[in-house]
């Protein structure tokens, strides 16, 4: 069971470090496309939340539907402000009359 928390933390580490170092490698000029793109790529993580917020007859509201209602509600947020960043970027580069 520790081996498995040891490396569950190795794995949480190396993914913070690799993000950091390839956020850290973009150019101010990508980095909002980049970001609002990666942004509304979380509509997959509402339907994993979704999956994971389902009622059964087992379980009609456990642990894993408050976590699940959670993660839809956060995931939600993120999309929406990936599409709002996305539409000020595009204005940016309309023509003025």
């Amino acid at each position: 069971m520790t081996g498995i928390i040891i490396l569950e933390l190795y794995v949480f580490v190396l993914a913070c470090f690799a993000g950091f170092q390839l956020i850290s490698k973009v150019p101010p000029t990508l980095h909002t496309p980049l970001m609002s793109g990666s942004n509304a790529i979380s509509g997959i993580t509402v339907l994993g939340a979704l999956w994971v917020t389902k009622v059964t007859p087992e379980a009609p509201f456990g642990t894993s539907t408050v976590f699940g209602m959670l993660a839809c509600a956060l995931a939600m947020i993120n999309v929406v402000g990936g599409f709002v960043v996305t539409e000020k970027m595009m204005g940016m580069f309309k023509k003025k009359t």
